[in-house]
């Protein structure tokens, strides 16, 4: 059971700061609640007392989103269902509508915050591996006397570990930006024990763009999660097809590297058979999303006679 003794619901940026600057230990700090509530309600963390909740829920600066030049700002409270309900979203964020339908079910996607889930900082994180790829950045503000003092840190240098991030006391995520995708296609690839509400044990992001003749890689981002510590950026294998003629060949080469990037303590094998499959399965379906289905092989040598 879940229990509180003060809740509070802070309607702006200032007076969450405040409130979170005074939390006692073991108050905690809410936007969707997806977490905590299942947490306690099946037993998990026993009969679970809060002295302090400060929801952020109701602050209006962490609401919505601002589409800028080459850049879309995420704000705090923006939930996975957006992803898959605005039109400018998917527009820009080309990967992101495919990591939220996997993202547990209808109900969880209309609470749970991305903010929320970059903060947890979990190797499974499924909204981590797409915002590495799109370079996202967290804004962090906190109170300095009586002003609102912000900082931004690229997000893998703000996810640090399991469970363990660059979050300071008395500090809140304001917002995250990415950059604008728009013109690429994009893919969400995730995999777990069961078919829904999944958490992911290997999950993997591509982005892609062809050059106007759609038979070479003009840009690739591609990102893994659920195999180590913390989801990674995968820059070695996006320089190695950018620039390449597109050939499935080409493609199983580059899906084949992430296999050695497995560093989980537990299933490594597992995940070093599925890593692989995944990220060439992410760049194919995103090529088939920006309008380049793959071609055989056979199809490139015969282009070339």
């Amino acid at each position: 059971m879940l229990s509180y003794g003060t809740y509070l619901l802070p309607g702006t940026l200032k007076e969450a700061l405040e409130a979170v600057a005074t939390l006692p230990p073991g108050g905690r700090v809410l936007a969707g609640a997806t977490d905590i509530v299942p947490y306690a309600r099946e037993g998990r963390g026993g009969d679970v007392h809060l002295p302090v909740v400060v929801d952020l829920s109701r602050v209006a600066e962490f609401k919505g989103h601002q589409v800028g030049p080459g850049t879309v700002r995420l704000n705090a409270s923006l939930v996975f269902q957006d992803f898959l309900e605005d039109a400018t979203l998917r527009e820009h964020l080309p990967c992101m509508p495919h990591c939220a339908i996997w993202f547990a079910d209808d109900q969880v996607r209309e609470q749970a915050t991305l903010a929320g889930n970059i903060a947890n900082a979990s190797p499974a994180a499924d909204g981590v591996p797409p915002l590495l790829a799109m370079n996202g950045m967290v804004e962090l503000a906190r109170l300095e006397g009586r002003e609102v003092a912000r900082r931004s840190l690229r997000l893998d240098d703000f996810i640090q570990g399991p469970g363990k991030s660059a979050l300071a006391p008395g500090e809140l995520i304001t917002a995250v930006t990415v950059e604008s995708m728009r013109g690429y296609g994009g893919s969400f690839q995730k995999v777990g024990q069961r078919r829904s509400l999944v958490i992911s044990k290997v999950s993997a992001a591509a982005l892609v763009k062809t050059d106007p003749s759609g038979t070479r890689f003009e840009d690739v981002r591609l990102a893994i999660g659920g195999v180590g510590p913390v989801p990674v950026r995968l820059t070695d294998i996006e320089a190695m097809l950018n620039g390449q003629p597109i050939t499935r060949r080409l493609v199983a080469e580059a899906g084949a590297i992430p296999a050695d990037r497995v560093a989980s303590r537990s299933m490594v094998e597992y995940r070093k058979r599925v890593v692989s499959g995944f990220v060439a399965a992410a760049i194919e379906d995103a090529l088939v999303a920006c309008g380049a289905p793959m071609p055989t092989d056979a199809d490139r040598e015969e282009a070339h006679v």
